[in-house]
């Protein structure tokens, strides 16, 4: 963990360079040194279909949900949401600046109890050299 998984609707790729930006917020969450390197994961997903407000053709969204595992106090929520907040914002600035784009973070802490995982990642990373 952590895990951050962006939709967004399918009329921003000619606005908003994906692949460039999962790999700044993957820089974003391994600088704030709260997780793991090995465990960040960031994903963006097309949504095709969808209905936003009044159903504008210009309308847009963006939406980030970043899953943690359970251990981090209420003062690093606020900095992994501020931090991240602030980057998508900034390659946001232009249709922030529309009257049809939304934007919105939600960070949910996963219940151990109910998560399994297996990753061959992170044993690889611990044996690198420094």
């Amino acid at each position: 963990m952590p895990h951050l998984q962006l939709q967004y609707s399918d009329n921003l790729p000619s606005r908003i360079d994906f692949a460039q930006l999962c790999r700044d917020l993957n820089s974003t969450l391994a600088d704030t040194q709260l997780f793991p390197v090995g465990g960040i994961r960031v994903r963006a997903i097309p949504v095709a279909v969808y209905s936003i407000a009044d159903n504008h053709e210009e309308n847009s969204f963006l939406d980030a949900v970043l899953r943690i595992g359970v251990g981090r106090s209420q003062e690093q929520k606020n900095m992994v949401g501020n931090k991240l907040t602030e980057k998508l914002e900034a390659k946001c600035t232009n249709l922030l600046a529309t009257p049809h784009f939304a934007l919105s973070l939600e960070i949910v802490e996963i219940n151990p109890e109910f998560s399994w995982k297996t990753n061959s990642i992170h044993p690889r990373l611990k044996n690198q050299p420094k």
